[in-house]
C-alpha cells in the first residue's frame, strides 16, 4: 500500500512521517484492497490538522482531523479512517 505523505505550511519530520506511517499501517489489516492513501499534514496558527484521503476498491474515502497536537491529529485521523474502511467492508459483504 503506497502512502504519500506531504505537509503544508508544516517540516514533515522523520518522527512524524515514521508515525504516520506505522498508524496508516494498521488499515491495512481490516481492508485488503487499498490501492493508494495520500496524507497532507497543515497548521494553521495553533490547530494542528492532518487529513487523508484512501483509494479502495473504485472509492475514495476521506477523513480530516484537528487537534493541537499533530501526533493526536494523526491518531483521531487513523481511528476516523478505521471506522469507514470497516463500515464500506461491512456493505461490500452484505451485498453480496
Amino acid at each position: 500500500m503506497p502512502i504519500n505523505i506531504s505537509g503544508h505550511h508544516v517540516d514533515v519530520t522523520p518522527a512524524i512521517r515514521d508515525y504516520c506511517l506505522n498508524k496508516l499501517e494498521k488499515l491495512s489489516r481490516h481492508h485488503d484492497l487499498i490501492t493508494n492513501t495520500q496524507v497532507i499534514l497543515s497548521v494553521d496558527k495553533l490547530i494542528q490538522k492532518a487529513e487523508a484521503r484512501v483509494h479502495v476498491n473504485g472509492r475514495d474515502v476521506f477523513a480530516d482531523s484537528e487537534s493541537e497536537d499533530m501526533y493526536a491529529a494523526i491518531d483521531s485521523l487513523t481511528d476516523k479512517l478505521d471506522r469507514q474502511l470497516l463500515k464500506h467492508k461491512e456493505k461490500l459483504r452484505s451485498h453480496r
